[in-house]
């Protein structure tokens, strides 16, 4: 019978909540290590969420980490004090250092997804970047941390769909539930240390998605309107939004649909003009390839019909793409 009694969580995010609240297996997790609401807010951690109260109220030991990265000094004298056993990183957005893994008795496991599967997609923000790809899949991997970025022995991997009505929000959803599905399902076998570990294939070569970063949900008005409307979904909450700009106030769009390829009589608008307000403040914009329905967005005024929408002077950020017309690249 596995003596494992030291296991941790490291998160800050809903999605370490929910994990916490709703894993089914028979060993408890005894320690949380997570942010302050202030690091949360300075290190700009989307959907974070203050666990230490929750945490404390079900008896679990909290640590509330001085540096995000845990190099910090006291971090690591800390950690190493804990004497862990094993470790799940779950909503965590930073590598863990080679000082504290080698503290863990049997290891530290992560999750990792992207549409390629690893080594390809490793970075920064897979899933909005998958959305934003117009992709049909996603990979969430359980992995043994290494130093490395995203580069640990992979243990399993689960494959779900991504459908043409998934946003930034439903695929935290289905990742949170394959994250749920492969520690559940792999548990026995990572408190014994007696888990299958595959290397990477080493043939590929690995290849990193960019940080996005708030300001990059700044609409281009001039992308096609099936590429706009993915880029909403990719965007929206829990993450900052889309947003754009109509007579200098701030517009930010939470949701939108393709209305119709065809014009309605509009094709002389310029992309990015309002061309039709609804009763119930939906509103149309004409862009290339369509019309595109607004249908949630947040603005101190309400659209009027003919504004024509922009970047209010801000430049938008234009990301690098591979050969394959995708935006993962390799460290070259």
């Amino acid at each position: 019978m596995t003596m494992c009694e030291r296991i941790a969580i490291f998160g800050c995010k809903a999605t370490t909540r929910f994990l916490l609240e709703n894993l089914e297996i028979p060993y408890p997790i005894r320690y949380l290590v997570t942010l302050s609401p202030a690091a949360g807010l300075k290190h700009e951690v989307a959907d974070y969420a203050d666990l230490k109260p929750w945490a404390e109220a079900r008896g679990m030991e909290v640590y509330q980490a001085r540096y995000y990265s845990l190099k910090h000094a006291d971090d690591i004298a800390h950690l190493n004090r804990l004497q862990l056993d094993l470790a799940f990183v779950i909503g965590w957005q930073r590598l863990i250092p080679a000082e504290v893994l080698s503290g863990l008795r049997i290891g530290a496991f992560g999750m990792h997804g992207s549409a390629a599967n690893l080594p390809r997609g490793r970075g920064r923000s897979p899933m909005n970047w998958s959305l934003i790809e117009g992709r049909q899949a996603f990979y969430t991997n359980l992995f043994l941390y290494d130093p490395g970025v995203d580069s640990g022995d992979v243990v399993d991997t689960f494959k779900f769909q991504i459908t043409p009505h998934d946003t930034a929000e439903t695929l935290h959803f289905k990742n949170t539930l394959a994250m749920k599905y492969l520690i559940e399902k792999n548990i026995e076998a990572l408190v014994n240390n007696d888990f299958r570990r595959a290397p990477q294939d080493t043939s590929l070569t690995p290849t990193y998605y960019p940080k996005r970063t708030p300001e990059d949900g700044l609409i281009d008005w001039e992308l096609d309107v099936v590429v706009l409307e993915r880029f909403i979904r990719a965007v929206t909450r829990p993450f900052a939004g889309a947003f754009t700009f109509a007579e200098g106030q701030l517009v930010r769009i939470w949701r939108a649909q393709v209305f119709d390829i065809h014009d309605f009589g509009y094709e002389r608008a310029l992309p990015g003009t309002v061309v039709a307000v609804f009763e119930r403040g939906q509103f149309l914009v004409k862009c290339f390839g369509g019309l595109l329905l607004v249908t949630e967005y947040e603005s101190n005024a309400p659209l009027q019909k003919g504004v024509r929408l922009n970047n209010g002077g801000q430049e938008v950020r234009r990301f690098p793409r591979n050969p394959q017309g995708f935006f993962d690249l390799s460290e070259a």
